[in-house]
């Protein structure tokens, strides 16, 4: 499946919200959605890095809001499968493990309850977006530049993260998500950002999501990592309803995820340690400052 082409929606001189990540949870779709509407913030500048529908209980009207809305959005490998009712997620999970068996569970319940409109939404969406801001030029994908189901994290070797600006040389920064977990580097000059994901917690011990705000500010560009705080008792109740993994609704409560399979050592030694919101101005400061509380 190719998705759409590069979508160019052109310059701005004014704050971008940046999530990733829906899962299918509506309550938390709608949250931060409101927070677009308080920070004054259009759909215009409103910017989803995939993934619309997975764990969660609300597929079908996750999707129907983030249409209605009328938000940007890339393919993430989720709209990828889903859309052709793959048999799996895209994520090259090993056979057999934790990750491959429950996201099969999930996956049937999101095919079986998609209608055909919206598969065929997510099959028209861009693999890339490009936009301009603050005379910087930006590229949103979905997980890496060489792949829609590429994971890359805070500790991702920098010569990796090096390697995916190599593939967009007219590139300034990089907006991408997949990982699950908010962080942002300066890597030669650029910036890779992921504005972790608002559908499930971030695996730090509190149940709640995260978004980003992009800011011109003084010719720099401000980068704040925000918490998203919504209903997650609701959603976590209508899982279970559903018949869904127990695991997923669990970690809505706790903030804990219920496996750890694709996390490198670091990450995985920050479980249940809870993030702090934080910011950086690009130029500045070279790494983003998320300390632990």
């Amino acid at each position: 499946m190719t998705g759409g082409p590069i979508l160019d929606i052109g310059g701005f001189e004014a704050p971008i919200l940046v999530f990733g990540g829906p899962y299918g949870n509506l309550e938390a779709t709608r949250a931060v959605l409101a927070e677009a509407v308080r920070l004054d913030i259009p759909a215009s500048r409103i910017l989803c890095t995939g993934d619309a529908c997975a764990y969660c209980a609300d597929p079908q009207a996750t999707v129907d809001l983030l249409r209605a809305a009328g938000i940007v959005a890339v393919m993430g490998n989720c709209e990828e499968s889903l859309a052709g009712d793959g048999a799996d997620c895209g994520c090259g999970f090993a056979s057999g493990s934790a990750c491959d068996v429950l996201s099969r569970q999930w996956l049937a319940y999101a095919v079986a309850h998609l209608d055909a409109g919206a598969k065929a939404w997510m099959r028209t969406l861009p693999r890339q977006v490009a936009f301009r801001l603050a005379g910087r030029r930006f590229r949103v994908v979905h997980g890496g530049v060489s792949e829609i189901s590429r994971f890359l994290f805070a500790s991702t070797p920098e010569g990796e993260v090096a390697e995916e600006f190599r593939r967009l040389q007219e590139t300034d920064a990089v907006i991408a998500g997949h990982c699950g977990l908010p962080f942002s580097r300066i890597v030669g000059g650029r910036l890779w950002h992921n504005a972790g994901v608002i559908g499930m917690p971030a695996n730090d011990g509190t149940p709640r999501g995260w978004y980003s705000v992009l800011r011109p500010e003084g010719g720099d560009i401000a980068v704040e990592h925000r918490s998203l705080d919504y209903d997650h008792a609701v959603q976590a109740r209508k899982m279970r309803t559903r018949g869904l993994p127990e695991g997923y609704a669990r970690g809505l409560e706790t903030g804990l995820w219920p496996n750890l399979d694709i996390l490198p050592d670091a990450e995985r030694q920050r479980t249940g340690l809870p993030i702090a919101a934080g910011s950086l101005r690009w130029p500045g400061r070279c790494q983003v400052d998320l300390r632990m509380t």
